[in-house]
């Protein structure tokens, strides 16, 4: 039998303890989750709303189609920093006349829409996105341009936004730009470079330069409606290819063009029925402890994620701390590398390597389940190869081609982040579950390292050792790196696609695996040098 069973009780101590930590973290990282939809706050959407216009969200609404999903990305932006939650801008997947589109919508009650450092990460972010898996991508535009205040972090590598819309262009993924306000200065190249543009009488205006600008470099007298608005620009520049009436028909063009682009799709689709697992997927907030040093079988949330709860392991007996696989999610065949007590040792890693060229010469996309300390260390693991195996394993990572997802449950700390496919490994998707954390290792075992080095050039001086002071920048050096490897935080710098309930996993992975299969899913046989 291939079907998983179940190993938890979930009236046992440690499941509830497990349960009720993850709930307090989901309830923290609500608060989050409302700034973000908060935008500018009530003032500032309420002024908004006076002007009858909607707020990005509203708009994404009636974009999509009626009852489909919506799979915001990055929502958490720019936690942590100066700016408010979210970075000024939604983005996200959505289904628009039955194609799944990548939609980024400017905010305008936050500072005006304008773009800071983190807009632009995550515009940048959301771009690569579609680029990868071919999804045409809907500008919602309201929006006053760069933050000036911050203009030297977002001027010179803002310019790859616009580079993205013609490449997108260029390599057949349509760009659609719908303009509900202000596209200023360098916004003015969004519609710009998109294939079709639709702009608003008496609403959309998109120039260079507004009217003070223009008189301060020319002594020109214009006003907004010439120089920049939807009238001028559908029948005078050329720039609107549609003139709408408002910011309703300007959605309904927006869904027609999309119904007229002959949309297909490239990748294979489902090769079976959707099922769904044997499991209660709530029962995925008490697998992980909250205490990271605690393994936990990684089989427990394969079972509450595939179709049917039904996998068939590859080398079970082999490298038992990584668990290999292939299963179906939302009818997608899918194969599963998960990490089951933490550390990977040699076995582990070349077992994951000839699972990932299996994967590639199937075309079938892979699953990273993220639960390590990273490889192991030590004379003896040393000795027997650890690095070239390791090695072995990043290298099969780094050049397979079929596509990869990343789910963060519990630790994925030091260079098995990287063998796990971690941000830099570019998988399609990353996501985290509350539980996670990820830096180069665990906060307690850096600080005592930080504490180790420390010590001995303190003796090599021919010093003593303060015990107190040494003590206590232990304590801020873990205090530190404990609040840096949160997914709040993380998610914050955009190294995920964002912080999701476990009990969402399997449908934000199948509304991941269908976009994904928009583009041709296609393994390679192509791998670097493997060192023996």
């Amino acid at each position: 039998m291939t079907t998983l069973r179940s190993t938890i009780d979930p009236a046992a101590e440690d499941f509830r303890s497990a349960e009720q930590s993850m709930n307090q973290k989901l309830t923290e990282l609500q608060a989050e989750f409302d700034k973000a939809l908060a935008g500018g706050g009530g003032k500032y959407v309420e002024r908004h709303r006076k002007r009858g216009k909607m707020i990005p969200r509203e708009r994404i609404e009636l974009l999509i189609d009626e009852d489909s999903a919506f799979l915001e990305l990055c929502p958490l932006a720019g936690y942590g920093s100066d700016f408010q939650v979210g970075a000024s801008v939604v983005t996200g997947i959505g289904v628009v006349e039955g194609v799944e589109c990548m939609i980024v919508a400017n905010d305008p009650t936050v500072r005006g829409g304008t773009s800071n450092p983190w807009t632009l990460r995550k515009i940048l972010r959301c771009n690569d996105i579609a680029l990868a898996n071919r999804l045409p991508v809907i500008s919602l535009v309201e929006s006053g341009g760069a933050d000036l205040p911050t203009q030297k972090e977002v001027f010179i590598p803002g310019g790859r936004m616009f580079r993205d819309l013609t490449r997108l262009s260029a390599a057949g993924i349509p760009t659609i730009a719908l303009v509900f306000g202000n596209s200023t200065a360098g916004g003015a190249y969004v519609p710009g470079m998109s294939d079709h543009v639709v702009m608003i009488e008496n609403a959309s205006k998109v120039f260079l330069g507004g009217p003070p600008l223009v008189k301060m470099a020319t002594g020109e007298d214009s006003d907004d409606e010439s120089l920049g608005g939807a009238q001028m620009h559908a029948r005078q520049s050329g720039l609107a290819d549609h003139y709408a009436a408002d910011e309703q028909d300007a959605i309904r063009i927006g869904r027609r063009i999309v119904s007229r682009l002959n949309w297909r799709k490239q990748g294979p689709g489902p090769v079976a029925e959707v099922v769904e697992p044997h499991h209660d997927p709530s029962e995925l907030l008490g697998i992980v402890p909250a205490d990271l040093k605690i393994p936990f079988n990684p089989r427990d949330v394969i079972a509450r994620i595939v179709d049917d709860s039904d996998f068939d392991e590859f080398k079970p007996e082999y490298g038992s701390s990584l668990c290999t696989g292939w299963a179906r999610l939302h009818g997608y065949p899918i194969g599963i590398l998960a990490n089951a007590q933490g550390v990977l040792f040699s076995q582990e890693a070349q077992k994951a390597t000839q699972f990932i060229q299996h994967a590639n010469r199937s075309n079938t996309p892979l699953l990273f389940l993220h639960n390590t300390t990273g490889y192991m260390v030590g004379k003896e693991y040393e000795q027997g190869g650890i690095i070239k195996h390791g090695s072995m394993m990043i290298n099969a990572v780094s050049n397979s081609t079929v596509p990869h997802i990343s789910v963060l449950m519990g630790a994925s700390y030091g260079a098995g982040h990287y063998g796990m496919c971690g941000r830099a490994y570019d998988p399609r998707f990353l996501f985290a579950w509350p539980s996670a954390k990820s830096a180069v290792m665990g906060a307690a075992q850096l600080a005592g390292v930080i504490s180790i080095v420390s010590r001995a050039a303190t003796e090599a001086r021919g010093g003593t050792v303060d015990e107190a002071a040494d003590a206590g920048m232990r304590q801020m050096i873990e205090a530190q790196i404990e609040a840096e490897s949160v997914p709040a935080f993380l998610s914050g710098m955009l190294y995920d696609d964002g912080v999701i309930d476990p009990r969402d996993t399997r449908t934000v992975l199948g509304l991941c695996l269908s976009a994904i299969h928009s583009a041709p899913v296609e393994g390679t046989s192509n791998f670097g040098v493997f060192r023996m």
